[in-house]
């Protein structure tokens, strides 16, 4: 059976996500993944979907290490793993300037170094409960964990963009967690996540590379392309990482136009201004067969676990997220 994993950004809500992640489940999903941002407490949605399933792997996609500190997320994570079974995953990132610091009040600095004490810390609280940690970052005199986790070792995907932190991902995580990528992204990422284990002395083989995959699914492609026109305007209008991937595409000037259209707020004009060619190129967008050929693509170019990413709000969000769930099914 095809490896395949299912990704929640927020826009529905915590019920509807177990719905999903159920009928995922019985479809033959190898795992679930549920994102945080504005779309509520991202654990507290895993444990539930824990307590309704058997299978599926739950994992985040992803965990801010600047919202969170490193003791919360471990405490966090060996809750949902207890209440899974052992079928949790931990993914963690650094999240962006744009969300840390207006929405959180926090100061964006040093966050690959803070990703990696983060995740040390959380691994040393897993194994030992009780910990002592002095880094550049954090300064930990102890914490103990008064309770005996299900697993001393969780599983560990980092979230990541360009080389650098791709080749982090293979030096030191399970897993890289990439989005919003296209074929030969996907194939360069798979390179430096390579290079990073190699650098380290890993097994590339051993470094999962995932990736959230947004998905639009209908009959009509002029009406696909139009369901991914608001997800990828919101992320080159506001996130400058996921802008320039969007700009290495082939498409600066279209890009920059859609930049000045959201942050003037004409966001119907930057809609608009999305280019058909970036819809195609960046997501999984079309008939059932057309998505699932390309989901074969993404494989063939170094995505060992290709994550589908339903990016809906508002009415209908269950709905139009059911149908990818169902149409992309391994096979």
């Amino acid at each position: 059976m095809e490896r395949i994993g299912v990704g929640f950004s927020g826009g529905m809500s915590p019920q509807d996500i177990v719905e999903c992640v159920k009928v995922a489940e019985d479809l033959g999903y190898e795992s679930a993944w549920v994102a945080e941002g504005h779309g509520g407490d991202q654990f507290s949605v895993l444990t539930a979907c824990a307590t309704a399933t058997e299978r599926i792997k739950l994992g985040t996609s992803i965990t801010s290490v600047f919202v969170r500190t490193p003791p919360t997320i471990a405490m966090a994570a060996a809750s949902v793993d207890y209440f899974s079974n052992g079928r949790f995953i931990l993914g963690v990132g650094s999240s962006h300037k744009v969300q840390v610091e207006p929405e959180h009040g926090l100061e964006f600095i040093r966050p690959v170094q803070r990703l990696r004490e983060c995740v040390d810390i959380i691994r040393a609280i897993l194994k030992d409960s009780d910990v002592n940690y002095h880094g550049d970052i954090y300064d930990i005199d102890r914490f103990d964990l008064w309770f005996q986790p299900l697993r001393k070792e969780i599983p560990v995907f980092v979230a990541a963009v360009f080389p650098k932190m791709l080749e982090v991902c293979g030096e030191m995580a399970e897993g890289a967690i990439l989005t919003w990528c296209t074929l030969d992204h996907a194939a360069e990422a798979a390179v430096a996540v390579g290079l990073g284990a190699r650098n380290a002395g890993r097994d590339p083989a051993d470094v999962e590379v995932a990736s959230l995959l947004p998905c639009a699914v209908s009959n009509d492609r002029k009406a696909a392309r139009d369901l991914m026109r608001m997800p990828i305007a919101s992320y080159a209008g506001r996130f400058p990482r996921y802008r320039k991937l969007m700009i290495d595409a082939g498409f600066p000037e279209e890009i920059e136009d859609v930049r000045v259209a959201w942050q003037a707020g004409n966001i119907q004009e930057s809609l608009d201004l999305v280019p058909s060619g970036l819809i195609d190129k960046i997501g999984l967008v079309g008939t059932a067969d057309e998505v699932r050929g390309k989901l074969t693509e993404y494989r063939q170019a170094g995505i060992t676990l290709p994550i589908v990413s339903p990016r809906f709000m508002g009415e209908g969000a269950k709905e139009q997220a059911l149908g990818i769930i169902r149409a992309c099914a391994p096979a």
